[in-house]
């Protein structure tokens, strides 16, 4: 085969698997999903505190309204569902797996474009946490009927400040909690 015709297929292959795979995240985004583009404590209960901590960007005062729970971080590539939007103030009111309650944060801090998280992974409602999926008993899961976000059952605010940095639902790769270990008799 012609070195031509291979670089042609690949380009076509990649062209119709990355026109696949924006379709899925276009559904997603008209459903009012979002991926989040930065790292930092800009998620608050609040728009006044979130107009507070993006402008006064001192350590100190950050430390205090993460401490009071005032901020909450965000970690850039987690997916989260957008409950309203306030175009004149530019701010945005999303719901993030882990945290019970609404939060505001900077409409530019929102990509309707899926990002990576940490783990490599882009975030889907399903995998985030944002979605509840039942199992059916048979080794398959079905989703929720509900399409409205919500928190998994046990799922409540997060306990300490520190924890909020952590990717809610975000699976890790290769991941084993068991590790086998052979015993030597």
């Amino acid at each position: 085969m012609k070195i031509s015709t291979i670089v042609s297929v690949a380009a076509a292959t990649a062209a119709l698997v990355s026109t696949g795979l924006s379709a899925n995240y276009s559904n997603l985004v008209e459903q009012g999903y979002r991926w989040i583009s930065v790292d930092g404590p800009y998620g608050c209960p609040s728009q006044d505190d979130l107009q507070q901590i993006t402008k006064n960007r001192g350590d100190l005062e950050e430390l205090q309204m993460v401490e009071q729970l005032r901020a909450y971080y965000i970690v850039r590539g987690a997916l989260v569902h957008v409950v309203k939007e306030d175009a004149t103030s530019g701010l945005t009111q999303i719901q993030i797996p882990g945290i019970s309650s609404e939060l505001w944060t900077r409409a530019s801090f929102l990509s309707k474009r899926p990002i990576v998280d940490a783990y490599g992974v882009i975030e889907t409602p399903e995998t985030s946490g944002l979605i509840q999926t039942a199992t059916t008993g048979i080794g398959t899961s079905q989703s929720d009927a509900n399409p409205a976000p919500s928190a998994s059952p046990g799922a409540t605010e997060m306990p300490t400040p520190s924890m909020a940095a952590t990717p809610a639902a975000s699976p890790a790769p290769n991941a084993n909690p068991v590790r086998h270990r052979r015993h030597l008799h």
